[in-house]
């Protein structure tokens, strides 16, 4: 690869390292210059930029990013549409996130110009969660490079999600005559959350003497009743293998595995089995909600991750955790992680088709509705939901998607332009939402892969807040909208009035690369109507 500053009359092909501000469109980094973007630059008196040209052995960014992506990510993970040189991993669903680490920093120490960085090993993470983020550095990887990182990967992904499981725990709580009835609430309570956190139930909780035979007996009843894991909260810390709780768990048939462990707080805790079941012996820091070794355990049961002796004893490094503040209980509140951003689709099927004389929605199109096959484009690219808005012939186009699980939402004002649609449809958004794809109803193929790619370039820390796609230099639909500007696209009229806002909020737009024509063809005339279908044949 070759980097520099150079003519702008020698930039074309080349990629663009640093944003030019060009009137009210500039030139953003990591584009890829054409030569009309070449004739706009010496047209504003920009002499010279800035650039990378890619040779035959690089690998372009965002494929190299993708390629590690696709395959460093194991089970319970979803891969993100790379941008920029950086492709995504999120977590499909609550569960523990497990990495190998040493094959992690084998990667990382390949070459300046691949990375990838990932939770914690044991990092519980939450649905939609970063759990990975594989970015290159420079504009493209060597491709001897990339071929070893993929060695590296094979076929064992580098991190992956243990997914909590639904569990029924049991909790034995033991008194003595001097023991509170509050303090024996407390520490069901702060049980109760713990478990609920990890997506488990606590189903049974027996309160006993602090007791051998006591403890026996209730460990024995929760097993039978199924309990996975049973936890034991004793009314005294637990001091030795011949103290109440271990002895308790041995009577009842079970075995001690390790006794303490290396983390503070969390020292006295003990670790059990009885009949593959673990038991676990609550150290009594468990009755505050902050963090504790226990809490390390505890997750790695509920999400059936094998706990030996020997995992116990290697939490030692990282386990003082009195004065982490980047460890709070999620009671509590936890730092702030990053998250896929949830993304709904807004169809626009209300208007009159004026142009075309008569529904153009309703046209066929490969013997379909042409509404249809848009929904249908829609729906097959990943997002949270689809809201199809209506308003001249409405009960026509709810019936050409009666079968889809869409919602459908009625615009009155239809005729006052596409603005009051476009705000109808936002309107109807669930306040979790955090971007909209605005459809057009009659512009069917859009393909699924720029969706992602749209979504892909989202990025509000980064002022990517409008991501417009782009055909050869030409911008078309659908484009996302932040929710950031929901408030100023309700105060929009008629049919333009998006445009206007999106030159007035210029530093937010990033245009995305479309690899077909979907993006720039529609069905407003008859003519329009005959290229779709010409396009859609080949």
């Amino acid at each position: 690869m070759q980097f520099g500053e150079i003519p702008v009359s020698h930039a074309a092909g080349t990629i663009l390292a640093h944003s030019v501000k060009l009137g009210a469109a500039p030139f953003k980094k990591g584009r890829v210059l054409s030569a009309a973007d070449v004739e706009a630059l010496a047209a504003a008196g920009i002499a010279r930029v800035f650039a990378a040209r890619l040779g035959p052995d690089d690998v372009p960014e965002d494929e190299a990013a993708a390629a590690i992506a696709e395959v460093a990510g194991g089970a319970g993970t979803v891969a993100q549409a790379p941008f920029t040189g950086r492709a995504n991993l999120h977590a499909k669903a609550p569960g523990l996130g497990l990495v190998d680490v040493e094959r992690v920093r084998a990667l990382n120490r390949l070459d300046e110009s691949l990375t990838i960085a990932t939770v914690a090993n044991y990092a519980v993470v939450e649905t939609r969660q970063m759990v990975a983020t594989v970015k290159v550095i420079p504009f493209a990887v060597p491709r001897e490079v990339l071929a070893r990182a993929l060695g590296i990967i094979a076929n064992e992904p580098l991190v992956r999600i243990e997914v909590f499981r639904h569990r029924r725990v049991g909790l034995v709580i033991t008194r003595l005559p001097q023991t509170r009835s509050t303090l024996i609430a407390k520490s069901e309570q702060t049980m109760r959350e713990r478990v609920a956190a990890l997506g488990g139930d606590l189903a049974h909780v027996l309160v006993v003497d602090h007791a051998i035979a006591a403890v026996r007996a209730s460990v024995a009843e929760l097993h039978r009743e199924h309990c996975h894991p049973i936890l034991v909260f004793g009314a005294s810390a637990i001091v030795d293998r011949g103290d109440v709780i271990p002895a308790g768990l041995v009577a009842a048939g079970g075995e001690v595995l390790h006794l303490g462990m290396p983390v503070d707080p969390g020292n006295l805790m003990m670790y059990g089995r009885l009949d593959g079941v673990p038991v676990i012996g609550v150290p009594s820091c468990a009755r505050s909600p902050k963090v504790n070794g226990f809490d390390w355990v505890l997750e790695r049961v509920m999400a059936g991750v094998h706990v030996s002796s020997s995992d116990i004893m290697d939490m030692g490094a990282g386990g003082l955790l009195a004065e982490i503040p980047t460890r709070p209980s999620p009671r509590e509140g936890r730092p702030k992680v990053q998250r896929a951003p949830r993304v709904a689709g807004i169809v626009l099927a209300a208007g009159k088709s004026t142009r075309m004389g008569s529904n153009k929605l309703l046209a066929d199109l490969n013997g379909a509705p042409l509404i249809r096959r848009t929904v249908e484009a829609a729906m097959g690219s990943g997002l949270e939901r689809v809201i199809v808005v209506v308003g001249h012939e409405a009960s026509r186009i709810a019936e050409a998607l009666e079968d889809f699980a869409v919602a459908i939402v009625h615009n009155a004002d239809y005729a006052a332009g596409m603005a009051t649609s476009l705000q109808r449809g936002l309107a109807a958004l669930p306040d979790n939402i955090d971007a909209a794809l605005v459809f057009l109803g009659d512009m069917p193929l859009v393909d699924p892969a720029t969706v992602r790619r749209l979504i892909a370039g989202f990025n509000p820390d980064e002022h990517r807040t409008i991501c417009v796609p782009a055909y050869q230099g030409q911008r078309g639909n659908p484009v996302l909208w932040g929710r950031e500007h929901f408030a100023a696209i309700a105060g929009l009229a008629g049919d333009r009035g998006a445009k206007r806002l999106m030159a007035e909020l210029a530093d937010e737009v990033v245009e995305i690369d479309a690899a077909n024509e979907g993006v720039i063809l529609d069905a407003d005339t008859p003519e329009g109507l005959a290229r779709l279908r010409s396009a859609s044949a080949t």
